[in-house]
């Protein structure tokens, strides 16, 4: 068998693919399918009895304590409707720091010693279930010899029913702690923000004469990019199968340039997946709302419409579950990874995020004149301040290897955090920052189209960026830098953090003056001094270019280039003590994620480190040999009929191959070198290992294109890229 097998099993699998038809909309509408596998409000208030069903609806809308009485009832109303859908098992959900899903099923049914079973669900085991609490990355707050962990029901993130070819699981999202009852997921500490966040907005609000009880709310409307590829050339890839990325490949003779796969029409197959996925979304109550091609080829985006920042971080969890499974009916795969590729685009999930609630609506809505809307400005101005004065710790809510690839590369938003805010508001935040206060709005336009057939578009009064890590779109602010593998919930925690204590320092500020008949004076200077001390955060320029790197410096804008230098914030005592502070995590929380994040960015960089030694060892030293050997030969038979062969290809494939076996020898030395500790073992990957490993790969690269077709053994990028 030749070295490139399996690259040929594959193209003839590809070849012979074709869209999978797996159900029609038109006999499913959609009206009928939303919601139709979560226990939401209508269930619980068709279901439940009338004073259980206030309670619940209590603390969901006001964020109260929930009344454990009502829990049986609940209970056995959710395990009703459960078993109505088929299901036999219940899962209690959570979100360990391993980024993931995670799930412990037990079944419904006990048997009752008469040769019968009988299902049984009780309140207990709603609200509690127990879990392993050590075997998931914990930072050190549990050993193994400590494994008791708890989750603990989360009401206001309903329940759902999650289908299988042969069978149903009833899945109720959850919190989970250790016994110490210290925080060992990410929605807890989300949950911790955004109670944060809700008590310092309305301190704010009542200074505007909103004293409403309503909970403020943070939302959130997350945009997943993701590649899709044939899950047999993806089989065929160990890298891919293992790192989530090619760590070997060169660039394709026609890769994006042409721009002809951005927005584009969807292929068949690529579309019946796409469908097929949000049907199971939507049956979730999952709102997605957008599906496209996105600028790399074989790269597309789905994005869901704005919803409540706990749900739709749950929700997102949901959209990458979904599109793994569903890609995996139609042949094909899902990858996540930030950069699957080199040199084409890679991919991010855009946060979209704001907060309100039904009483004050959205509190990032400039509305017509933002100039004479102070509370909007409040707000924008609590941003602008979050953002410098937390500029290193948002840079670390986004900091992992796999970003690394792509943050601060020219398809992605630079690692300086600086904010975006188009020349309407820019304007109005210049003339706070002038004179205290601002007089006038630049009017949005009309866009005549020059053909009478066209009709005239309203013009916003500022254009997009896509250079800029945090963009103001409109009614909220787009935070861009966060990776496309990434759950939104611990960037989303940082926002509400940072906002929580911006908004804390601008109530602080203000509630004198409230008191005293000078408010809007006072908030007037006190934007002003915002602007001063924080309106270099600002830039509405290109941020891929040098010139702003340089100018970011010069306004004392901090670059952290990788995660190494990022993820130690983490632990800072600053950091530390500001989660402290606003009871989102306690001394051992806060250090633990940094603990975590830091071993996890060394696990990643090493199992690649191992995947180039053995893919470089067992793959392509051979494929190399062996064209060297064919080559040789050529050129002995051709000397014996006295012609000269041009010996340079045979030259540079034998160098090419000698570096590439000394860099494999210089990268396990490199591996076996010991650190004092994460931080110095995580220096030691991103400054010694991945550099090593970029010259190993630039040396792989170049054989791809001298060695012989008939012994490379990897799929390339042009036939992942374009075979459909």
């Amino acid at each position: 068998m030749s070295g490139n097998q399996a690259r040929l099993d594959a193209i003839a699998i590809v070849t012979h693919g074709a869209a999978k038809e797996t159900f029609s909309y038109q006999n499913a509408p959609t009206s009928e399918l939303f919601n139709a596998n979560v226990f939401d409000k209508a269930e619980m208030k068709k279901r439940l009895p009338k004073g259980v069903y206030k309670s619940l609806a209590k603390t969901i809308e006001q964020r109260t304590q929930i009344d454990e009485s009502v829990a049986d009832v609940v209970a056995s109303a959710m395990k009703d409707w459960a078993l109505e859908k088929g299901a036999t098992h219940y899962a209690h959900v959570f979100y360990p720091l391993t980024g993931l899903m995670a799930e412990k099923h037990d079944s419904f049914f006990n048997p009752t010693g008469e040769g019968t079973a009988i299902a049984e669900f009780s309140g207990e085991q709603l609200i509690q279930g127990e879990p392993d609490g050590s075997s998931f990355p914990t930072g050190g707050i549990r050993q193994t010899f400590e494994a008791r962990g708890y989750t603990a029901w989360d009401v206001t993130s309903p329940a759902y029913i999650i289908e299988n070819a042969n069978g149903a699981t009833l899945c109720i999202p959850t919190a989970f702690v250790s016994w110490t009852g210290e925080a060992l997921d990410k929605k807890t500490p989300l949950l911790r923000a955004m109670q944060a966040l809700d008590k310092q907005a309305r301190r704010v609000l009542k200074l505007f004469g909103d004293d409403s009880k309503t909970p403020v709310v943070s939302t959130a409307g997350p945009e997943q990019e993701y590649f899709l590829v044939d899950r047999s050339f993806y089989l065929a890839r160990p890298d891919l199968r293992t790192s989530g990325r090619t760590l070997f490949g060169s660039a394709p003779a026609k890769g994006q340039q042409f721009d002809d796969h951005y927005f584009g029409s969807i292929e068949p197959r690529v579309l019946a997946c796409m469908l097929e996925t949000e049907r199971e979304l939507f049956k979730l109550g999952v709102p997605v709302k957008t599906r496209h091609n996105e600028v790399a080829p074989g790269q597309f985006e789905i994005a869901p419409m704005y919803e409540d920042g706990n749900v739709a971080a749950d929700h997102q969890q949901l959209i990458m579950l979904m599109l793994r499974r569903v890609a995996e009916k139609h042949g094909l795969v899902a990858i996540l990874h930030e950069k699957p590729f080199a040199g084409i685009n890679g991919s991010g999930k855009h946060l979209n995020f704001s907060l309100g609630n039904a009483s004050v609506g959205n509190l990032l809505e400039p509305g017509e004149t933002p100039h004479e809307n102070a509370r909007f400005l409040a707000f924008c101005g609590a941003v602008i301040r979050a953002v410098d004065v937390h500029a290193e710790l948002l840079r670390a809510s986004v900091a992992s290897a796999d970003n690394d690839h792509r943050l601060g590369a020219n398809e992605a938003p630079p690692a300086i955090m600086s904010i975006f805010l188009g020349d309407q508001l820019t304007d109005v935040f210049e003339q706070i920052q002038k004179t205290g206060g601002a007089t006038s709005s630049k009017a949005k336009d009309v866009l005549r189209l020059g053909v009478d057939t066209l009709p005239a578009l309203p013009k916003h009064s500022g254009d997009r960026n896509r250079t800029s890590p945090i963009a103001f779109t409109g009614n909220k602010f787009e935070f861009r830098a966060v990776g496309s593998s990434q759950t939104i919930a611990w960037p989303l925690t940082v926002w509400n953090l940072i906002l929580a204590e911006s908004l804390d320092y601008i109530a602080t500020s203000l509630e004198p003056a409230a008191s005293n008949g000078s408010f809007d004076a006072a908030l007037g200077k006190l934007l002003q001094d915002i602007m001063v001390k924080h309106g270099r955060v600002i830039f509405n320029g290109d941020g891929y270019t040098e010139a702003w790197h340089a100018e970011a410096a010069e306004r004392g804008l901090p670059n952290m280039h990788n995660s190494a230098e990022a993820l130690p914030v983490l632990g800072a005592p600053e950091v530390v003590a500001l989660f402290g502070k606003y009871e989102v995590l306690n001394e051992r929380e806060a250090i633990s994620r940094m603990e975590v994040r830091l071993e996890q960015y060394v696990m990643q960089v090493m199992v690649e480190a191992n995947l180039v030694l053995r893919m470089g060892r067992t793959q392509i030293f051979p494929a190399a040999i062996s064209t060297i050997r064919d080559l040789s030969k050529a050129a002995d038979d051709m000397e014996d009929l006295g012609i000269k062969l041009d010996s340079s290809t045979l030259e540079r494939v034998a160098a090419l191959t000698n570096d590439l076996q000394t860099g494999l020898n210089k990268l396990e030395e490199m591996l076996g070198e010991e650190a004092e500790d994460a931080k110095a073992e995580s220096e030691h990957c991103c400054n010694v290992i991945l550099p090593q490993m970029l010259a190993i790969r630039s040396t792989v690269d170049e054989l791809e294109g001298l060695v012989s077709d008939a012994y490379w053994p990897l799929p390339s990028y042009q036939e992942m890229l374009s075979i459909r």
